[in-house]
């Protein structure tokens, strides 16, 4: 007791102040917490790229599928982004696509305003040449070739881009400027030009890609895919992204994930269907906020057919509104009645017209007339008794048919060999 009696006690302003001094202490913790989030949040999340944006709205006002109102409002923000980023030459584009009166006025205020910025950048770069080294005359070089593509005047920033390509040395630095080109070429439909340079990455990604860059690639390639029409490659590299995705410069994570079950549904098989998208965390995480959506994987998988024909009304609604898929929009429904007819035809080997169209809530005629077209295409394998009023399903040995192609293709080898035979003879 005498030890402890012996200890100076603490000042009292020192203790009365204490859990004043704790709670600022905290206060500052937690604030430096939130700083460090939201600097790897903005460090992370790219904005959307201005021009895939005004493509959008591009899409909007030449649809037949939004309404007037939509249309007008997409026109309104379409031209609020040109005015702010004073767009000169994508405004002459637009008027000239839309058949709109081009305002003199305002194009000239653009253009007095491109100029002074290039201007600007130009006395940069020449100032970088005559005092600085070569990467920060690179870097003016970069800021030159994005700014003509800011302001959307397509030709020069290709042109500019590729004096920039050729004069990068790192292959990363390479990489982000053909990136660019295919977002420029994305926003311009350009498919020639996406194609080119999604090629061009690919290889510079195999000669000394970082992961990052290689993550990346994955979404501009499948998009691409996307407008091709490969969606079974397209939805491998979609699913390889869910988990790694940064790509916001194309768009949003909830669209991409939306592009991975909208491809991944005519691609994969059921069991791999069930591992990457039913099962996803990720996937799962990200469709409860989209109800069509999810009802298109549930349906689908618990087989229950006449609701997942419902969700395909509103589903095609959703992908006629979109720039990349709408092209597709018919041929993915077909798609889609294939693979749903196929799944229920492997649970039986026969099955009456009219209790197949109840389970899918469809007409009989209907039916009849779908199914009738999908197996003389050869694409369903079942044949109709038109009599009895039954879908009877016969399934192709795999053997037999591997046979069959393997004698089709020599006798076509051997025909060739004979008439080379004659030929030298």
């Amino acid at each position: 007791s005498e030890r402890f009696a012996s200890r100076t006690p603490a000042p009292l302003s020192l203790v009365q102040s204490y859990p004043q001094c704790k709670v600022q202490l905290r206060n500052m913790s937690d604030e430096k917490v939130q700083m460090e989030v939201d600097a790897k949040e903005e460090e992370a999340e790219e904005p959307q790229d201005t021009l895939l944006v005004l493509a959008e709205y591009r899409y909007k006002m030449q649809s037949p599928y939004f309404s007037t109102e939509e249309k007008n409002d997409a026109k309104a923000a379409l031209m609020k982004i040109i005015q702010k980023n004073n767009m000169a030459p994508y405004y002459k584009y637009i008027c000239d696509l839309m058949n709109w009166s081009v305002d003199e006025k305002l194009c000239e205020t653009m253009k007095a305003a491109n100029k002074a910025e290039m201007k600007k950048m130009e006395d940069e770069l020449e100032d970088a040449k005559k005092n600085r080294g070569e990467t920060e005359v690179r870097d003016a070089e970069v800021a030159i070739a994005k700014y003509f593509s800011t302001i959307g005047d397509k030709k020069i920033a290709l042109e500019k881009l590729k004096e920039v390509l050729e004069s990068s040395v790192g292959t990363g630095q390479k990489i982000d400027v053909v990136f660019v080109l295919i977002r420029l070429g994305m926003a311009f439909d350009d498919t020639q030009t996406v194609k080119s340079y999604v090629t061009m990455a690919k290889d510079l990604v195999e000669k000394g890609g970082d992961w990052e860059r290689r993550n990346l690639l994955k979404v501009y390639e499948a998009t691409f895919l996307v407008r091709i029409r490969d969606f079974k490659a397209a939805s491998k590299l979609f699913i390889e992204s869910v988990a790694t995705f940064t790509c916001t410069a194309m768009y949003s994570y909830e669209t991409l994930v939306c592009y991975t079950v909208i491809c991944s549904m005519i691609s994969l098989d059921r069991i791999s269907f069930r591992k990457q998208i039913v099962r996803s965390p990720e996937i799962l995480q990200v469709v409860q906020e989209m109800p069509n959506v999810e009802g298109l994987i549930q349906s689908l998988y618990n087989c229950k057919y006449s609701q997942l024909f419902k969700v395909l009304v509103n589903i095609s609604e959703m992908l006629r509104k979109d720039r990349y898929f709408a092209p597709h929009c018919g041929w993915w429904l077909r798609e889609m009645r294939i693979v749903t007819y196929s799944q229920f035809l492997r649970s039986y080997r026969s099955v009456t017209l009219s209790s197949m169209a109840t389970t899918f809530g469809v007409g009989i005629e209907f039916l009849d007339k779908e199914l009738s077209r999908f197996i003389s295409a050869g694409r369903l394998n079942c044949k109709i008794d038109a009599v009895n009023r039954v879908v009877e399903t016969n399934r192709p040995d795999a053997k037999n048919s591997q046979y069959a192609e393997i004698i089709s293709k020599g006798d076509a080898l051997l025909s060739r060999i004979q008439k080379l035979s004659i030929e030298l003879t």
